[in-house]
């Protein structure tokens, strides 16, 4: 951690190796599963007890790469490991339009559920996942893991602490460019595809850590042939606040992947890529006030340990990413999506 100028970093981070061991299940052996695992086996106490994969080839690699005892794979693979009493939490890392079913799964074993983002589809299957946790007294989070990383825990550190003064601003973009294909989970209408699901919802959630739900919505964009989300703006407007954030998200093109929380006193710039591990400039009456940056491997590593900690204590949800977040952003999505025109089959 390196700090430099006016103000030093007053906490002590928590370290994910400090965090109780958990014994995970994974739905999904796609590469997303690959991150998850070299983040729990590399930097915390944690342990991949079983792999759930439809593809028996790819669930065995998946096992062998990383020393996982169980393999389910078939009809029922991933219900198995939902109930495989070895199996302390479940990670569900399917393509989103599957993950509510798959958290169902999870939830009805009574096993604590961390569902990658997005959390779900829609509002509406948002709702029911949620819905069966609480009836179940099961604990239940989005993977967001953004939240949790270093550098964000101490920007809303500095945002509580009143040193941005009034948060007026908060601008952040995603944009890729992969290559079109209809039939991919970035472009199926079947498969919950879009750029906004994919990699909208980090400048969104972003906005929410810092702002909260918005009072409106606007949405501007183009469709992909397909007639999922290509790229969009959104704006969400705070007027009781005279405040406001400002999301862009792309399939279109690669953008500087960068945000910035603007306030009456100051601003956080954050850097390239400011989803992941990295750090922000803190500038002040026009000069850098200060700057944080933290060596991280991975990122993953931090979600895993705050579900560890809330299934130690009893929790069923994060005070960092809670459930009505969750819910907060789904809608702000959902009515982004409504404005563009973007429908799923079956809703």
């Amino acid at each position: 951690m390196t700090v430099v100028d006016v103000r030093p970093v007053t906490h002590r981070i928590a370290d994910p190796m400090d965090a109780p061991p958990l014994r995970w299940g994974v739905i999904g052996a796609g590469w997303i599963a690959d991150v998850f695992a070299r983040s729990v086996l590399g930097h915390t106490r944690s342990t991949v007890q079983a792999i759930g994969s439809r593809d028996a080839h790819r669930g065995n690699l998946y096992a062998a790469r990383f020393d996982v005892p169980t393999v389910r794979f078939g009809d029922g693979a991933y219900e198995r490991v939902c109930e495989d009493p070895a199996v302390d939490a479940v990670y569900i890392a399917t393509p989103h339009g599957l993950h509510a079913s798959h958290a169902l799964h999870a939830i009805t074993a009574g096993k604590p559920v961390l569902v990658e983002k997005a959390f779900t589809r829609n509002f509406a299957e948002a709702t029911a996942v949620i819905g069966a946790a609480r009836f179940a007294n099961v604990f239940l989070m989005e993977a967001m893991w953004t939240r949790f990383l270093p550098h964000m825990v101490e920007a809303r550190r500095l945002v509580r602490e009143g040193l941005l003064g009034d948060v007026i601003h908060v601008s952040a973009d995603f944009g890729g460019s992969p290559e079109y294909d209809p039939a991919s989970r970035n472009f199926s209408p079947d498969l919950a595809g879009g750029a906004l699901l994919d990699l909208g919802v980090y400048p969104v959630n972003l906005i929410h850590d810092f702002l909260g739900a918005p009072e409106s919505v606007r949405a501007l964009g183009a469709l992909a042939p397909t007639g999922v989300d290509l790229r969009e703006t959104i704006l969400l407007d705070y007027p009781s606040r005279r405040a406001m954030g400002t999301a862009l998200s792309s399939f279109a093109a690669d953008t500087a992947r960068l945000a910035t929380i603007s306030g009456t006193e100051g601003r956080i710039d954050f850097g390239h890529d400011y989803y992941g591990p990295g750090g922000f400039t803190l500038v002040r009456a026009g000069r850098r006030e200060l700057v944080f940056s933290q060596r991280t491997e991975l990122g993953w590593q931090y979600q895993v340990a705050e579900v560890a900690r809330c299934v130690r204590a009893g929790a069923t949800e994060s005070e960092v990413m809670p459930l009505s977040a969750t819910l907060e952003v789904m809608a702000v999505l959902d009515e982004a999506r409504a404005q563009l025109g973007v429908k799923f089959p079956g809703e």
